[in-house]
């Protein structure tokens, strides 16, 4: 169960978060990211965010890249959120794959 705190600060990241890979992803033509869930800790001191990347054939690729560029990231919502948060979580990036099983189980059903 998460405290109203949590949820806000999960919206808080969620939303500064989708702020940064849309500005990040204008500058790569044909790729789009979009946070679609976050969990933060009950310490608040580490955040899961769940991203869908499309196209699904590059989500790997891209989500090593944006764990290997974490800190990065967090600078850049550091100083968005700065304010709001006295500590800014530490971030872990997961790849939300559930679009991709949607269509694979609209597909099986279709097939039959």
């Amino acid at each position: 169960m998460e405290s109203n705190r949590q949820q806000k600060i999960n919206r808080l990241i969620q939303k500064e978060l989708s702020g940064i890979f849309l500005q990040e992803t204008k500058k790569m033509q044909g790729v789009f990211i979009s946070v679609t869930n976050v969990r933060v800790s009950p310490d608040l001191g580490i955040a899961h965010a769940y991203l869908s990347i499309f196209p699904s054939e590059r989500s790997e690729e891209l989500i090593a890249n944006i764990n290997g560029n974490v800190k990065s990231v967090r600078y850049e919502l550091g100083k968005r959120v700065g304010k709001q948060l006295r500590v800014i979580p530490e971030l872990t990036f997961h790849l939300d794959d559930s679009l991709d099983y949607i269509e694979n189980i609209d597909r099986l059903l279709k097939n039959d």
